[in-house]
């Protein structure tokens, strides 16, 4: 009986120090990946979206913003006075505000 107990206790241990191998490796690998996406040119994709995100929220924020959007594009519908000149849309125009006195009169 004592015998089958410690047998158990190895195979855990065993099976512990693998996984922990395994972890470790797959950590390994994703960690030399992540340091190559710019060696495989994918950095200037993730600089791509965050060129249309600034785009998106108001406008470029720097040269590299507008020399991206100018080579790639803005999204469809993005609603920045800058992709709207790029795609040769018109300027979007603003409501006019009332005075106060014309929405007294207008009742």
């Amino acid at each position: 009986m004592p015998n089958s107990v410690l047998r158990r206790a190895l195979l855990s241990r065993e099976m512990l120090r693998r996984a922990v191998l395994s972890a470790s490796a797959a950590l390994g690998l994703m960690v030399s990946l992540a340091g190559g996406l710019e060696a495989r040119g994918l950095g200037e994709a993730g600089e791509l979206e965050a060129a249309r995100a600034n785009a998106r929220a108001g406008g470029p924020t720097s040269e590299r913003d507008k020399d991206l959007l100018t080579r790639y594009g803005c999204l469809s519908g993005t609603n920045s006075s800058f992709c709207r000149r790029l795609e040769g849309r018109a300027p979007v125009a603003k409501p006019r505000r009332q005075s106060s006195k014309s929405k007294r009169t207008s009742r």
